[in-house]
């Protein structure tokens, strides 16, 4: 399986204030806000999406994607 990347180094001096922050207590809130529209639409396309394309690839296609996914996954495994 491969490695997941890092989600980024923080540099030293925001390390440093964030260490500072937590040794005394004044953790900044994080505020992070989702457009609610932009993750309905999201969900919507994503619970659909898979079904939709199983409906339209054929027994053969279908068998071919499987496959090749097989051999991806053992080709990985070999590393």
């Amino acid at each position: 399986m491969p490695k997941r990347s890092s989600k980024g180094r923080k540099d030293l001096n925001t390390l440093a204030a964030y260490i500072v922050g937590a040794a005394t207590g004044n953790l900044p809130a994080e505020t992070k806000v989702k457009n609610q529209a932009a993750v309905a639409l999201g969900r919507l396309g994503g619970a659909k999406g898979g079904a939709a394309r199983a409906r339209v690839l054929t027994p053969e296609e279908r068998s071919a994607i499987a496959r090749n996914a097989a051999l991806k996954r053992w080709a990985a495994k070999k590393k």
